[in-house]
This record gives structure tokens, C-alpha cells and sequence, in this order.
């Protein structure tokens, strides 16, 4: 394992820069410290789907799984010219994405953000990883950055769209539908 902190301060960052993990330093605000400052909000608000009590068991595992692989991507993004995410990661996820959906039905409506704690939290969640996403793309006009990284927020956005449609039905009974008449 690499540095162990044992002082979480360091001062280093008052002057508004802060370390990659290459040793290069960089503006807070970089695209890339956007990037990946982000991808770790989207790893918190999955961490906060994981601790709803509602959310369908058979979603756990998954969920810890991606946990992990957003802290491999994050670190992708914080080491220039690092690889971590490959394209098995997002094979992965389109195999349990199809696993998913498989017994939902087909979409004749938008669905809104809701249908209880746990499908709520996985639309907030998906709305992050989008974020993260479009952070991602705007480094990747300016930088190097790997088509895989870009694909797997992609994918995981579409699992969290899945995973909130199953927890709403499972909570609720049935997603929250838009009603374009309402008014």
C-alpha cells in the first residue's frame, strides 16, 4: 500500500493547488480534480443507495462491486497516465444491467425521480455519475483520457436507472410516472 496518513492535514493545499498522484500539483478546480472530485461524490451517494434498508437485497453485492471499481476509476483520473478500468469492467456491467431489466417492462413513459427511499437515492446517485460523466468528457477534450473510463460512468448511469426502477416497485408497488396532463 502506498503513503499511510497519520496527520489528515497537511497545509499544502491552502495556497489552492492540490497534489495528483503522480507528485504533479494542480489547481483545485481542474478538469481533472473536477473529474474525479466527482466520480467521488457519485461513490458517496452509492454508498448512501447501500444504506437504504429498502433497497432489494439482490442489488448489494452489485453495488459494493461498483464502489470499488469507482475508487479504481477515480484513481485513473488522479494519476495521469495511469490505467485501472478496463473493458471487461464495463462488460461486467452490461451483463448485470441486461440481468436487471430483464423482467422489467418496456418504458411507455418518463419516469420521475422517486418510489421510496432506495429508488430515490439511485436517481440522485445517477444524476451524479451524469455529472461525473460530463466532467469526464470536457478533461478528455484537453487531456488523455481512456474511452473505457467515459464508457463505464455511461453504463453505470443506465444500472442505476434499472436498479431505481426495481427498488420503486419493490418499495412502491410502481414507478413514479410523468403526467404531462397535470396542471
Amino acid at each position: 500500500m502506498g503513503h499511510r496518513l497519520s496527520k489528515i492535514y497537511t497545509r499544502t493545499g491552502d495556497d489552492g493547488t492540490t497534489g495528483l498522484g503522480d507528485g504533479s500539483r494542480v489547481p483545485k478546480d481542474s478538469l481533472r480534480v473536477e473529474a474525479y472530485g466527482t466520480v467521488d461524490e457519485a461513490n458517496s451517494a452509492i454508498g448512501v443507495v447501500l444504506a437504504c434498508p429498502t433497497l432489494p437485497e439482490g442489488y448489494r453485492a452489485c453495488l459494493t462491486g461498483v464502489q470499488h471499481d469507482l475508487f479504481e476509476l477515480g484513481g485513473e483520473l488522479c494519476i495521469p497516465g495511469h490505467v485501472a478500468i478496463e473493458a471487461q469492467f464495463v462488460e461486467r456491467l452490461e451483463r448485470e444491467l441486461d440481468d436487471f431489466n430483464r423482467d422489467l417492462p418496456p418504458l411507455k413513459d418518463f419516469i420521475l425521480p422517486g418510489g421510496g427511499p432506495a429508488a430515490a437515492a439511485c436517481h440522485l446517485a445517477r444524476t451524479i455519475v451524469r455529472r461525473a460523466e460530463r466532467r469526464v468528457v470536457a478533461l478528455a477534450r484537453n487531456e488523455t483520457v481512456r474511452d473505457e473510463v467515459v464508457r463505464y460512468l455511461n453504463r453505470l448511469s443506465d444500472l442505476l436507472f434499472v436498479i431505481a426502477r426495481q427498488a420503486a416497485r419493490a418499495e412502491f408497488g410502481a414507478e413514479v410516472v410523468w403526467d404531462r396532463e397535470r396542471g
